[in-house]
């Protein structure tokens, strides 16, 4: 197996206490028996965090005196909504979190009329430096541990069941690792919590593998890894460029693995589960929505297992990176299709509440501290050329 590079290691300061979100069942039933409860505890208080239960008194299955003890110990509390901000009519919330040492993450869940996803952060900040992004602009503070990404979804997923979102109760249905930070530069973690997203209960949410998509923006290693260890998850490589001049400036760690390397990878990835991959590429005005590069795309992934989500650029506040205009959006499609290569838009939820990922974490830090705020009202949603997000 690859081990992935060192440059790519997170500081670990900060890391927050040990959460049974971090252990596998087995782990998870050895600390219970080390408190000196049966390890059927272990099931227990899974079943209860996945569920959402976060008071120790709400664990009635739990024996009276032991509750604070098991919940202080394997549930600790690693996420504090600082604050929701809802859009689109309220059927898009996103979460600024504060963790424990006073680092802020993003988690959106967006309910559409057929599924529910939640776009999930895996770091704090990021490492990959990449010039449009505002997680990129930030740098990078820290890997999250597995119990801090996996509560982002439990979280999701309470919300969805509790009727939280308009609609009524419901089901979380899909998870995307596309909020702040790399995810496969914090491999371990995140392979942690694919396990736990598709573990049935009571020690998981049993979610589908093909609900799950990763996204990276090409650290070929980890590709790799991931394709050698069998899981079936969707993978979206965040490309952005068609070629390597370009990607340079836009994805920096593209001087490392070239587009030619990283598409290899996203082939053998494909090749071996039989599932096309997604190439997410954000529509720059003047930068990358050119026409010889929408053909130059085309060259490139025509014939592959590949599908190309195009994502109009939420700019952030001071940026002189905008969207792409409307018509270079749709000859940017035109070019693709007529190329035999399947495009979609991404539905471009969340402008108005600083919905790319980065941007409420960034506009939300006064001297480095968070400020509280309640949630705001929604507002309708606008959609470009009336497509829809592909998780």
């Amino acid at each position: 197996m690859t081990a992935l590079p060192l440059a790519f290691d997170a500081p670990r300061r900060g890391m927050p206490p040990r959460h049974l979100a971090d252990l596998t069942p087995e782990q998870a039933r050895a600390a219970v028996g080390e408190l000196g409860q049966p390890a059927f505890r272990a099931d227990q208080l899974a079943r209860h965090f996945y569920r959402g239960v976060t008071d120790p008194a709400q664990m009635t299955d739990l024996p009276a005196d032991a509750r604070e003890a098991l919940a202080g110990a394997l549930l600790p509390g690693l996420l504090t909504p600082v604050r929701h901000l809802s859009a689109d009519g309220g059927r898009t919330r996103k979460t600024l979190w504060r963790l424990h040492d006073g680092a802020l993450v993003e988690s959106v869940l967006m309910r559409y009329p057929d599924r529910a996803t939640v776009c999930i952060s895996s770091q704090a900040g990021c490492g990959m430096a990449c010039p449009f992004c505002a997680t990129g602009q930030g740098g990078l503070t820290r890997n999250l541990s597995a119990a801090e990404i996996i509560g982002q979804a439990v979280a999701a997923a309470a919300a969805m069941a509790n009727g939280e979102i308009p609609g009524g109760p419901g089901r979380l249905s899909n998870v995307v690792f596309m909020g702040m930070g790399e995810p496969l530069a914090n491999y371990a973690r995140v392979r942690r919590t694919l396990d736990a997203l598709l573990t049935p209960a009571p020690h998981g949410l049993g979610l589908s593998q093909r609900s799950v998509t990763v996204s990276t923006v090409g650290l070929v290693p980890a590709i790799r890894r991931l394709t050698e260890e069998g899981l079936n998850v969707t993978l979206a490589v965040s490309l952005h460029a068609p070629d390597d001049e370009l990607r340079d400036t836009l994805v920096p760690v593209n001087t490392r693995w070239n587009v030619g390397a990283v598409i290899d990878a996203a082939d053998d990835y494909a090749r071996r589960t039989g599932r096309r991959y997604s190439v997410e590429y954000a529509l720059i005005r003047d930068v990358n929505d050119q026409p010889q590069r929408a053909d130059q795309l085309g060259r490139l992934l025509a014939g592959r297992l590949a599908h190309v989500n195009l994502i109009p650029l939420n700019p952030t506040p001071g940026s002189a990176w905008d969207a792409s205009p409307l018509p270079a959006q749709r000859e940017f499609v035109a070019r693709l299709r007529a190329a035999g290569v399947a495009t979609t838009v991404r539905d471009t939820r969340g402008q108005d509440i600083d919905g790319a990922c980065g941007q409420l974490a960034a506009a939300d830090r006064v001297g480095g501290v968070p400020s509280i705020a309640v949630a705001t009202p929604g507002v309708e949603p606008t959609v470009s050329l009336g497509s829809e997000d592909s998780a």
